[in-house]
């Protein structure tokens, strides 16, 4: 018996009458409000304007649900397609299964969909999302952890997760929490990127680059740990390779981009400049109001000595009537 654990949730839904309430999918949408938040707060501080971030993400989010889903079906299609499985299952994306790399995949051509429309450039708009996308990747983990999946090998460490349930293939007992370390690992490669890019002034697609081989780098040995079932290459699983190829890319983009487009981009946002373009005018215009309100008194003052003229003049010509 272990003196010391992680509980495991005794399940991972709730029901509001008829309404399933999730822990997963509550999880996945918390992250994906955090990004969101994040992403809007640092595209202004890069010149773009409020909401636009939102906007993309409204294109960028279904793609990267779909993608997710579909990597994770191609790459353990056994366990929806296999004699004595419902491929029906493959659909229910709440009882868990998103692969982080068709999410990014696909979700990265969402993001590009709605930044062409808008006429923004998409390494810009990667930049400026690629923290919040690491802390969504960090909420979204603990939905593991509601659904006693996806743990690590067994250990006795204090921190090990009790996996109570036995549905699955499941054997109850205690775990290293793999979940708990990527959420882990994701935050630390967030305030990575926050660093880096202050620190360095990344653009042109920089920091959203070191967001994916700081990632890469965590899940290669995150993944190793892994005991659930999974399609080997060579000896490593199938998500070992991707993580080392993805991060090969990652770095060769990093080291190709500073020589070719070193800096930052200087606009992000053509129709927030214009906003700012305009707004110059209406302040000339207020100055030149101004002016004209404070120059109408003088004016008035210079007409008033003229009344008196006029008032000595009234009675010479009354006298004269008279």
């Amino acid at each position: 018996m272990e003196l010391a654990y992680i509980p495991s949730p005794s399940r991972g839904v709730l029901y509001l009458g008829p309404i399933p309430l999730r822990g997963y999918a509550f999880c996945i949408i918390i992250g994906v409000f955090v990004a969101v938040w994040l992403g809007n707060k640092r595209w202004i501080a890069r010149g773009g304007r409020a909401g636009t971030v939102a906007d993309i993400a409204v294109w960028a989010v279904p793609f990267g649900l779909v993608g997710g889903r579909l990597y994770h079906v191609i790459t353990d299609y056994e366990l929806y397609f296999s004699p004595g499985r419902d491929w029906v299952d493959a659909f229910k994306v709440w009882q868990g299964g998103l692969g982080i790399w068709g999410a990014i995949a696909l979700g990265a051509l969402g993001a590009w969909i709605g930044a062409r429309r808008r006429g923004i450039p998409m390494p810009a708009y990667a930049d400026a999302v690629a923290p919040g996308i690491a802390f969504a990747q960090a909420i979204g983990r603990w939905g593991n952890w509601f659904n006693q999946e996806l743990y690590g090998r067994e250990t006795h460490v204090p921190w090990a997760l009790h996996i109570t349930s036995s549905e699955g293939g499941r054997v109850p007992g205690y775990y290293h929490p793999t979940f708990l370390y990527e959420s882990l690992w994701c935050i630390g490669v967030a305030l990575l990127v926050i660093w880096a890019d202050r620190r360095f002034t990344l653009g042109h697609g920089r920091a959203f680059a070191l967001y994916v081989a700081a990632y890469c780098v965590g899940r290669g040995w995150i993944e190793y740990m892994r005991v659930d079932d999974a399609h080997h290459i060579l000896g490593l699983r199938l998500n070992d390779w991707t993580a080392m190829l993805v991060f090969l890319a990652a770095v060769a983009y990093i080291v190709v981009s500073s020589k070719k487009r070193p800096g930052r981009e200087a606009v992000v946002e053509p129709e927030a400049v214009s906003e700012t373009a305009g707004e110059t005018p209406d302040a000339a215009d207020a100055e030149e109001k101004a002016e004209e309100k404070k120059a109408e008194p003088e004016a008035a003052e210079q007409v008033e000595p003229v009344e008196p003229a006029e008032a000595k003049d009234e009675p010479e010509s009354a006298t004269k009537k008279s």
